[in-house]
C-alpha cells in the first residue's frame, strides 16, 4: 500500500501547479473559485457514491457528528486562509508557510496520541524522527532571506496549513465509520452547502476554459483526499504524512519542465533528504 502515498504526492504536487495558474493567471475571485472547486468535487464523486456509499450507526452518534461538524469547520477556514494567501501574493513568498502542514500535523499526531491513545495515532520514533527531519528540510530549502516577510498574506498562509493540519488529523478520529470516498464526499458536500449560502457565487461568469480547469483541479483533490484517507487507515497518519513530502520534488520536476523554472540546489538537497529518510523508516 506504500504506492498510494506517492500517487497522493504526485496528485498534490500537480494540483499545486494547476492551481497557481488559475488563481494567478486567471484572476478569478478565491471566493468563486472556492465555490466551484468543490461544487465539482461533489459532482465527480455523485455517480461514484452509489457504488461505494459505506458509513455505519455510530457515525450518527452525537460526538462523532460534533467532529464531522468541526472537520467541515476548519476546512473551510483553511481554504480560505490558503487561497487568500495564494491569490494576493507570490508562490515562492509563501511557500515555506505552506510547507508547514506536514509538521504541523506530525505535532498534532503526537499530541492527540496521548489523548486518544496509539490506536488510531501511532508515533513510532522510527517513523517520527525520520518525518520531522525531512518537513525541516523541506522547509529550510524553501527559506530566503528576503521572502520571510510576516505580512498578513504570509501569516495567511500559516494559518491556511495549521487548519489543514487541524481537519486532517480530526478526520482519523471518524474515518474508520465510513469508506473514505463516502465520507470525502460527506465531508465536500457539507463545506459547498454552506459556502454556497455564504458566497452565492454567480458561475455565469466562469467561461468553459476556466471551468474545464476546475473541474480538472475537481479531479486531482479527489484523487488526492481519497488517497490520503486510505493512507491514514492502512499505514497510519505519520507515515503516509511522511511519503507525501515527495509532493513537492514532483512540483520541482514539473515546474521545470512545464513553466521552465530553475531547481535551486538547496531543493535538490532537501529532496535527497526526503528521500532519504523516507527510505530509513521503511526500508532501513
Amino acid at each position: 500500500m506504500y504506492w498510494l502515498p506517492i500517487l497522493g504526492a504526485f496528485a498534490l504536487g500537480s494540483g499545486t501547479i494547476l492551481q497557481k495558474v488559475i488563481l494567478r493567471k486567471r484572476k478569478i475571485d478565491i471566493r468563486l473559485y472556492f465555490s466551484t472547486e468543490f461544487l465539482a468535487i461533489v459532482l465527480l464523486l455523485f455517480p461514484i457514491i452509489f457504488f461505494f456509499w459505506k458509513f455505519e450507526a455510530l457515525a450518527f452518534s452525537i460526538k462523532n457528528i460534533f467532529i464531522l461538524g468541526l472537520v467541515v469547520f476548519f476546512s473551510i477556514l483553511a481554504n480560505l486562509f490558503a487561497l487568500y494567501a495564494m491569490k494576493k501574493e507570490k508562490v515562492e513568498k509563501i511557500e515555506p508557510a505552506k510547507l508547514l502542514e506536514p509538521l504541523f500535523v506530525i505535532l498534532l499526531v503526537i499530541c492527540f496520541s496521548y489523548i486518544f491513545g496509539q490506536t488510531l495515532y501511532s508515533t513510532d520514533s522510527r517513523i517520527v524522527i525520520p518525518s520531522i527531519i525531512a518537513g525541516f528540510a523541506l522547509i529550510f530549502s524553501h527559506i530566503k532571506k528576503h521572502h520571510l516577510e510576516f505580512n498578513k498574506y504570509f501569516l495567511a498562509a500559516i494559518a491556511g496549513s495549521f487548519f489543514f493540519a487541524v481537519e486532517l488529523v480530526l478526520s482519523r478520529l471518524i474515518l474508520d465509520f465510513y469508506n473514505p470516498i463516502s465520507f470525502y464526499f460527506i465531508r465536500s458536500l457539507l463545506v459547498f452547502i454552506i459556502i454556497f449560502f455564504i458566497f452565492r457565487p454567480e458561475f455565469s461568469k466562469l467561461n468553459s476554459k476556466i471551468m474545464g480547469e476546475i473541474f480538472l483541479m475537481g479531479i486531482i483533490w479527489v484523487i488526492y483526499r481519497i488517497v490520503v484517507y486510505y493512507g491514514y487507515i492502512t499505514l497510519g497518519v505519520i507515515s503516509t504524512t511522511l511519503v507525501l513530502m515527495l509532493a513537492p520534488i514532483f512540483v520541482y520536476l514539473m515546474a521545470y519542465n512545464f513553466l521552465h523554472e530553475k531547481i535551486h540546489w538547496r531543493n535538490i538537497v532537501a529532496s535527497i533528504i526526503i528521500v532519504a529518510c523516507i527510505i530509513y523508516a521503511y526500508v532501513g
